[in-house]
């Protein structure tokens, strides 16, 4: 199973969202800024149709790399978020301490 997504990002002055469409299906993390380098993210929205597929794993895996690139750190405030930051110790670096 390929988790290979094409993920797009929208970002304004105060908020942002990592998108990807699937098979038709649009899958959404958005978040809100927190100063100039802090994220919240407030929700992972991914339907029905492609869950268990690892999209949602996908748009979190782009915004942890684009934190860590722009020197960014994550406050995860959506459930999803939050438990697969506690999976996976490689991420927890961009956590917000």
């Amino acid at each position: 199973m390929s988790t290979e997504f094409e993920i797009t990002r929208e970002e304004t002055d105060s908020k942002g969202r990592y998108l990807t469409v699937v098979d038709g299906h649009e899958a959404e993390m958005t978040y809100s800024r927190a100063g100039a380098s802090t994220i919240i993210i407030d929700h992972t929205g991914v339907p029905d149709a492609l869950r268990g597929r690892g999209v949602g794993q996908a748009l979190l895996r782009r915004g942890v790399e684009d934190a860590r690139a722009e020197g960014r750190k994550i406050v995860p405030l959506c459930p999803f978020t939050k438990a697969q930051i506690q999976r996976h110790p490689e991420w927890q670096d961009v956590l917000q301490g």
